[in-house]
């Protein structure tokens, strides 16, 4: 099991893997984010996108699926999130992409309230098949302290 303790600034992940579907953007787009270049290859094309583009939303929605996996990869104590900072859709991410996330801990800090648990900060960034970043955040994770003894 992976606490608080065993978290390291600095340390580095690279994880997942999730390959984006034409069909899934449009549901995604038609329950979530039903603006035109989500739905609709003409209406795309007429845009700075140019074709068909996921829903920044739900290319949030894609590096939580492989951040949960990689959570449970490690065992980790995790309680949740109370929240993200700084989130950036720096390209679009379209039909055909195939994406991969990178993080990096960037602060630890023990809960003043909750001796049982602490918080920490990781830079979080997903790429698409050519390495190209499409989009950063700053995610804020919970986590259980070691238990004594």
């Amino acid at each position: 099991m992976q606490y608080w303790e065993d978290i390291e600034v600095g340390a580095r992940s690279s994880f997942g893997r999730y390959d984006v579907t034409r069909e899934e953007v449009i549901d995604f787009a038609s329950r979530y984010d039903p603006q035109p270049f989500h739905l609709s290859d003409e209406a795309a094309a007429q845009t700075y996108f140019g074709r068909l583009s996921a829903s920044g939303w739900h290319t949030c929605a894609m590096l939580m699926r492989m951040l949960v996996e990689h959570i449970k990869a490690q065992d980790q104590a995790g309680l949740g999130s109370p929240g993200i900072d700084e989130l950036r859709w720096l390209k679009p991410v379209y039909p055909g992409d195939t994406l991969r996330a990178e993080s990096e801990i960037i602060e630890k800090t023990p809960s003043r309230s909750r001796p049982d648990m602490g918080s920490y900060k990781a830079r979080m960034t997903v790429f698409n098949q050519h390495d190209e970043p499409v989009m950063r955040l700053n995610s804020i994770g919970l986590i259980r302290r070691r238990p004594a003894g």
